[in-house]
């Protein structure tokens, strides 16, 4: 959970409300946040407030706070207005960025008056959003500048190791972008992100001079923001397009709350399919549109109120109201809002600004008798199945990576269920089939004895429109056997007894499949339905994974089975 450190005077000052040295009083206002006091120094009048909701960003600065909590006092209704002027700077990107770190956007605030304070604020906000919202700065990281010692347009492109050398921030000597890697504290912290690359990433201006080398270090000429800046340039790169232009957004708020004018800035794109259009203008504070019925609003809460009631209440939790139509409420988010990405959170906000201490506990009346369900008693049999013919059960992550799932299994890339933001780059999805799993097990475990006979009977994430969620969760069963002689008929044999016991019938039909050898490999088909895939997996396959034994496997999606299980007994009771 993010912990901030408060200058009180001037939270006090940006809300308009004193609370008169009564941090019970502040503890009560911060409730509406999620948020309490942990420390309080009366000597410095700082406060160290931890933040419980990890997922608002825009909470972790004395702006951010200010912002929001005027709106549960009463002082400000609805969302705050921001106004960005026209462009005035220009960014070129160079298209050989897109596999290192593709995405820069930019802003030029001016006429702010910085004080010492207001600028450890700032950077307090840029390292708490480089190191949690940007994931210790692999997703983005954050460049603050003196505008008036750069000279546009920038561009932002590459350099060999050796090829430019600067004055990093802190230090007094120049040192090339290998150097800074391996002597400044910045590269050495960081240095891992962009190591693996043969050129990293710069930012020059106009006149070549050096603004920064993201995601490392800013340059001490220009990359340095003092009491007598007065026009600051933000700059934010990173791997994720909306995720930098949410960081941008939030540090540019921050600085026209403390009286600047914001000016947009023109990146230019090279004409790729990895960016969002070729001429894109940062910031972008447009607000999104979200309905919210009454109906579903009564559901989650569990009482009721009326559209003009929420609407209200919406206002107090510092959101707009664009129309009321029947039972629906078009609410509108502003854009440092990140975090509202679902109907329930609306509902969340509605329930905050009612008070939970006015709802009223509801205690239930029905009976709370308990039982396994069908479906869960064949899949405990269907795991009890697979022990008895020797495999052992292995348990892995759901979260995984396309290079798993599709490249190292020698598949073409599809759509599956991405991570917004996630934490590390190997868990950036979640699994759309078992076997990858299985896979990387044996892949990891190859000095362990031989055979090897595994399998995992757990769930994998689907695409599905149809669903609120946009997801379905499907229960499959993937077993894998290797050693020197692992075949076909020793795994069709497996997969044989393994339906035997279950009393189900079922045929296999030879398919073509890129993960399998062709013509050691099948559909499993029950009552006509394909319900899996059996087979010996293809040396390209084994060669991605550095297996060298053969391996033979087959998965089956469990919920088919269970569902033709249930089928045929109800028909005996037709």
């Amino acid at each position: 959970m993010p912990t901030i450190d408060v200058d009180c005077a001037e939270l006090e000052r940006l809300l308009g409300w004193s609370w008169h040295g009564d941090i019970e009083k502040l503890d009560e206002l911060l409730a509406f946040v999620k948020a309490e006091v942990k420390l309080y120094s009366k000597q410095e009048n700082v406060a160290s407030i931890e933040l419980k909701d990890t997922n608002r960003p825009d909470l972790w600065s004395v702006e951010g706070l200010a912002r929001v909590l005027r709106g549960f006092l009463n002082l400000e209704k609805g969302p705050r207005s921001y106004e960005v002027n026209s462009p005035i700077l220009e960014v070129h990107v160079d298209a050989r960025l897109s596999g290192i770190r593709p995405f820069i956007c930019c802003a030029v605030v001016k006429d702010v008056k910085l004080t010492d304070t207001i600028i450890r604020g700032l950077m307090y906000l840029q390292d708490k959003l480089d190191q949690t919202y940007g994931r210790s700065r692999q997703k983005t990281s954050i460049g603050l500048y003196d505008y008036n010692l750069i000279s546009p347009p920038l561009k932002y492109t590459v350099a060999k190791p050796d090829a430019i050398r600067f004055v990093p921030l802190g230090f007094e000597e120049t040192l090339s972008l290998a150097e800074i890697l391996e002597r400044h504290p910045k590269g050495l912290e960081y240095g891992h992100i962009v190591k693996k690359h043969s050129v990293y990433p710069i930012l020059l201006d106009s006149e070549q001079k050096v603004l920064s080398f993201p995601p490392i270090i800013n340059s001490n000429d220009l990359g340095k923001v003092t009491e007598a800046t007065r026009n600051v340039l933000v700059e934010v790169t990173g791997t994720v397009h909306q995720t930098v232009l949410n960081t941008l957004n939030l540090v540019t708020l921050a600085l026209i709350d403390r009286g600047g004018k914001a000016y947009a800035a023109e990146v230019h794109y090279p004409e790729e399919a990895l960016y969002p259009a070729k001429r894109v203008i940062t910031p972008d504070f447009s607000s999104r549109h979200m309905d919210l019925s009454a109906d579903y609003a009564k559901k989650v809460l569990g009482f009721q109120l009326t559209t003009n009631q929420m609407a209200q209440l919406f206002l107090k939790a510092g959101l707009g109201v664009e129309k009321i139509s029947g039972g629906t409420i078009t609410v509108i988010v502003p854009c440092y809002r990140v975090d509202v990405m679902h109907p329930v959170d609306l509902v969340e906000d509605v329930a905050i600004a009612y008070g939970y201490d006015k709802i009223e506990p509801l205690w239930r009346e029905l009976p709370t008798t308990g039982g396994e369900r069908p479906e869960q008693r064949l899949i405990n049999i269907a795991r009890e199945l697979m022990v008895g013919l020797g495999f052992q059960e292995i348990l892995t992550y759901t979260l995984t990576n396309p290079e798993n799932l599709f490249d190292k299994m020698n598949c073409e890339r599809a759509h599956v269920v991405e991570v917004a933001n996630p934490k590390v780059v190997t868990m950036s999805c979640l699994r759309n089939w078992l076997l990858p799993g299985l896979m990387e097990f044996l892949s990891n475990n190859q000095s362990v004895e031989f055979p090897q006979k595994i399998f995992e009977l757990g769930k994998i994430t689907l695409l599905d429109e149809t669903r609120e969620t946009k997801t379905r969760d499907e229960e499959w069963l993937a077993a894998a056997t290797s050693h020197p002689t692992a075949s076909f008929s020793e795994i069709k044999s497996a997969l044989d007894a393994f339906f035997m016991n279950m009393g189900v019938e079922w045929q296999i039909k030879a398919i073509t499949h890129p993960s399998f050898i062709e013509g050691r490999v099948g559909t499993a088909t029950v009552n006509g339905v394909n319900v899996g895939i059996i087979g010996e997996i293809h040396p390209l396959v084994l060669e991605a994974w550095k297996l060298e034994n053969p391996v033979a496997a087959f998965e089956i999606n469990m919920n088919k089975i269970i569902e033709a299980k249930i089928t045929k007994r109800a028909a005996r009771f037709i």
